[in-house]
């Protein structure tokens, strides 16, 4: 597998622990808060994973908000991308993850090969807009569930996208 890069924006810390989880998980990978390096390092690979998480306001973090002008100006086309999000099952019930669609849905449009959608099955929530065709775009991650569930949730995804990054 050829090398990949994980982006991640974190206004908490929550974000880039889960970033830091999922790149000891696959060798080799590098690691940018988006935040700190902005968008500039993301032509250099082709094996991409986004992180994002929900703010308390359901809006994109003020991080992501912050690069965002200049993440929407990157071509996409003949790139492998993934995403995972953090969400609050237990608060935010009826917008569980909903951050990971507004990136999801640029990163379709700009043509990406988006990767790593999973199953809602196991998640206790009303509604998500990262949900289609009962599939988050993407890894979700609830804040709240016990610590060995996420990690069979991380590992299960990497093991699934290794298959598919090239």
């Amino acid at each position: 597998m050829k090398s990949v890069a994980i982006f991640y924006a974190s206004d908490k810390g929550n974000t880039k622990t889960f970033a830091q989880a999922i790149s000891n998980k696959l060798e080799g990978s590098k690691i940018y808060d988006i935040h700190i390096t902005g968008p500039e390092y993301i032509n250099d690979y082709k094996n991409i994973i986004f992180g994002i998480s929900d703010q308390e306001d359901l809006t994109m973090s003020k991080h992501w908000n912050e690069i965002w002008e200049d993440f929407i100006q990157i071509d996409f086309r003949d790139k492998n991308v993934a995403i995972f999000g953090l969400g609050n099952q237990i608060n935010n019930k009826n917008n569980f993850v909903d951050s990971m669609y507004p990136l999801y849905s640029h990163l379709k449009k700009e043509g990406a090969n988006i990767l790593g959608f999973t199953s809602t099955n196991d998640y206790n929530f009303i509604n998500s807009k990262a949900c289609i065709d009962e599939q988050f775009v993407g890894l979700a991650i609830d804040v709240n569930a016990k610590y060995n569930v996420n990690e069979i949730r991380i590992h299960n995804w990497i093991e699934t996208l290794k298959k598919v990054f090239d």
